[in-house]
């Protein structure tokens, strides 16, 4: 294999790798259209009236 040809398929690599490890890492913070739903549902209080303590469990504020 000659020098041209040798430079050509590690760049070839390097850049499908980078491809695909930024399609990876997209896809993970992405959020499906189908899956909208149960995220608005996980980020809204329950509906039935409870409200949770958040300082209770804040151990920052606790000397």
């Amino acid at each position: 294999m000659n020098r041209n040809r040798r430079i050509f398929v590690i760049v070839f690599i390097a850049f499908t790798t980078l491809v695909v490890l930024f399609t990876i890492d997209m896809a993970r913070r992405t959020t499906a259209p189908w899956n909208k739903r149960r995220e608005v549902e996980r980020a809204l209080p329950p509906k039935d009236g409870t409200v949770a303590d958040t300082m209770a469990t804040d151990t920052l504020l606790n000397p």
